[in-house]
């Protein structure tokens, strides 16, 4: 990520909102800790580095995943990077079960160019970038396409963690090509164009009426 966020790795800072303390330590976790007197007080993980937020060649936000377990899964935070006159935690809110969202202020990313992917990318993988960027212009692959092609050079630096696909995901994969060229759709058009022509006749032999529809 930005080389110049990492000044910020080994320091912690806090937010206390109610009844609650809550700690974000950037690079290594956030916490939160009951501000009681009782002997069972709560006190847990939210969170632990694990990858950026990246939107439009951005770094919007860090991922904290992996904190302790909530019901059937593990709470996890995203914490908003916004420009400040100084390093602090400046809001805290549960928008859904077990999902924190945190904002830190800082003046470190003040500037308009200081979260920028690209920059922070190798030469080898900037290159691969302007090479998706040529093949999107020239219409030689899809938006789909080109996003793929994007976060497999954000994960080859070390920026997104490879996620597995679900079960589902990886059967629906099997059934559906994905169109990630023009070449690709092209071809499968034409494929799926010879089989309705082969199966007409087919029902034709048979005397079947056949009905279209008209977004055939």
């Amino acid at each position: 990520g930005p080389a110049h966020l990492f000044r910020l790795a080994g320091k912690c800072f806090s937010f206390v909102e109610s009844t609650y303390k809550y700690e974000f330590c950037p690079f290594h976790n956030v916490t939160q800790h009951e501000q009681t007197f009782r002997w069972n007080a709560y006190s847990g993980i939210l969170g632990i580095w694990h990858e950026w937020e990246i939107d439009n060649n951005t770094f919007t936000g860090m991922w904290m995943r992996e904190g302790d377990s909530c019901e059937t899964k593990s709470r996890q935070t995203k914490v908003h990077l916004v420009c400040g006159k100084s390093n602090k935690l400046a809001y805290v809110s549960e928008p859904s079960t077990c999902v924190y969202s945190l904002t830190f202020e800082t003046p470190l990313v003040c500037h308009p160019h200081s979260l920028l992917v690209y920059p922070t990318l190798t030469e080898a993988l900037q290159r691969k970038w302007d090479e998706a960027e040529q093949l999107l212009y020239d219409e030689l692959i899809t938006d789909q396409g080109y996003k793929k092609i994007l976060k497999q050079i954000f994960e080859e630096a070390g920026l997104l963690k490879a996620t597995e696909e679900k079960e589902g995901e990886k059967q629906s994969e099997n059934i559906t090509p994905e169109f990630e060229t023009v070449e690709k759709c092209s071809k499968e058009y034409k494929q799926l164009s010879e089989e309705i022509k082969k199966l007409r006749a087919l029902l034709g032999q048979r005397g079947i009426a056949y009905k279209g529809n008209s977004g055939e």
